[in-house]
C-alpha cells in the first residue's frame, strides 16, 4: 500500500515537472549568418537571443529585422531633434522660446495644429510605404529596411556590412538613449544636457 501510495506522489510530481528541452544553437547560427548585427559594442561576435524568438517565430525573423532597424533609423532622427530643438527653433511665434520652453513641453503646446499633421504625414507614411515595404521583406523581395537609397552606399561588400552593422549599433544606442532624454526632460523640467 505504501509503494503504492509513494508511486502516486512520484507519478503526480513529476506530472507538473517541466518538459526536458534540448535547445539547439543551429537555428540561432543561421540566423546571425544570414543577417548582420550579430556583434557587440567591441566588434566581437555576439548572438544575442535570449528568448529564442529566431527559433520560435523563424518566418517573422524578417519582419523582426525590418522593426529593428526602423525603430533605430526613428531613434536617431528623434535623439537629433531634441539636442537641436533646445537650440533652434522654426521660425514664427507659435514655434519661439517664449511660447514652447521646453522640448519635452512643445507636445502639449502645439497639440492642436502641428500635432494633427505630424500624425496624418506618419500615417500616410506607413500606408503608402511602409507597410508595402514589410509585405515585400516578408515575401523576400527587398532586404530588411532597404529603400533603394544607395546613392552614397559603398560598393565593397564588406564596406557595406560594415556600415550595416555601424547602422544597427548606433540605432540600438539611439534607441536607448531617447529613452533617457525624455526621461531625464520630463523629470528634471531641463533641456541639454538634461541634468
Amino acid at each position: 500500500m505504501k509503494s503504492v501510495i509513494l508511486a502516486s506522489l512520484i507519478a503526480g510530481a513529476t506530472a507538473f515537472a517541466p518538459a526536458p528541452t534540448t535547445r539547439t544553437s543551429t537555428q540561432v547560427n543561421a540566423v546571425w549568418d544570414e543577417y548582420v548585427g550579430g556583434v557587440n559594442l567591441f566588434g566581437q561576435e555576439f548572438k544575442f537571443d535570449p528568448l529564442g524568438l529566431s527559433e520560435t517565430y523563424k518566418p517573422l525573423v524578417p519582419f523582426f529585422r525590418e522593426a529593428e532597424i526602423r525603430h533605430g533609423r526613428t531613434a536617431m532622427l528623434a535623439v537629433t531633434g531634441f539636442l537641436v530643438a533646445d537650440f533652434i527653433r522654426l521660425p514664427g511665434d507659435a514655434y519661439s522660446f517664449s511660447n514652447v520652453p521646453s522640448v519635452a513641453g512643445a507636445h502639449d503646446a502645439l497639440l492642436e495644429g502641428p500635432m494633427h499633421q505630424l500624425l496624418l504625414w506618419i500615417s500616410l507614411w506607413e500606408v503608402v510605404v511602409a507597410i508595402p515595404a514589410i509585405k515585400a521583406t516578408m515575401d523576400g523581395d527587398r532586404a530588411p529596411g532597404d529603400f533603394g537609397l544607395t546613392m552614397f552606399a559603398p560598393k565593397d561588400e564588406a564596406a557595406m556590412k560594415k556600415k550595416q552593422v555601424s547602422e544597427l549599433m548606433n540605432g540600438r544606442l539611439a534607441m536607448m538613449a531617447i529613452g533617457g532624454i525624455a526621461t531625464q526632460t520630463v523629470q528634471n523640467g531641463h533641456g541639454f544636457p538634461y541634468l
